[in-house]
């Protein structure tokens, strides 16, 4: 059980430096500015040799937050498991109600999951209404294929691989990020 948790805790970091390196891309081409929340923690003790005791101060806050070019907030949250299914409670009631609360106030509100070796923007009314969607409180990458994002090396969260309608009906586009393989990607800034 010790071994299994930190194999899920290297390959948390791991998506999390690939969500990283998607923000410093988005910035680099200014289609968004996006930075991890940092946690809310104090340290209690510091020793000579760099080591510290610490503690969390408060609730954790959804994963990242920013802007996207045009001005539009957005806010995510960040998930990954190894299994074929990702439980909706897997955020905290704290985070839920975050994403809730700016959801409301218009900006992109999601969870950006990895199932595997895939990696899915899916909105947060799709992630608060699983029940309802998919007659049951876990998704599998099947269930969230529409939101499917691109990856080449950086989890790619503003480019999907299916094409998105706008509510105009329209087809929408962005700036294509590639795949590496020269495939432009059919994304959606949000």
């Amino acid at each position: 059980m010790q071994y299994q948790n930190k194999v899920n805790n290297a390959q948390g970091h791991f998506f999390e430096g690939a969500i990283k390196a998607a923000c410093a891309l988005y910035s680099e081409r200014e289609r968004a500015d996006v930075d991890k929340t940092p946690e809310p923690f104090r340290v209690l003790e510091k020793s000579r040799d760099g080591i510290f005791k610490g503690r969390f101060t408060a609730r954790a806050q959804p994963d990242f937050q920013g802007t996207l070019a045009g001005g539009r907030s957005i806010v995510f949250e960040a998930k990954y498991t190894t299994t074929d299914r990702m439980k909706r409670d897997v955020l905290t009631q704290e985070q839920q109600d975050a994403l809730e609360r700016h959801a409301a106030r218009g900006a992109v509100a999601a969870v950006c999951a990895g199932i595997g070796d895939k990696f899915f923007f899916v909105p947060w009314y799709v992630w608060r209404d699983m029940k309802a969607r998919f007659g049951r409180k876990y998704v599998t990458a099947a269930d969230v294929e529409p939101w499917r994002v691109r990856f080449n090396g950086a989890v790619l969260f503003l480019d999907y691989i299916h094409e998105r309608s706008g509510s105009n009906g329209k087809a929408e586009t962005a700036q294509a990020e590639t795949d590496g393989s020269g495939h432009a990607a059919n994304g959606v800034q949000p």
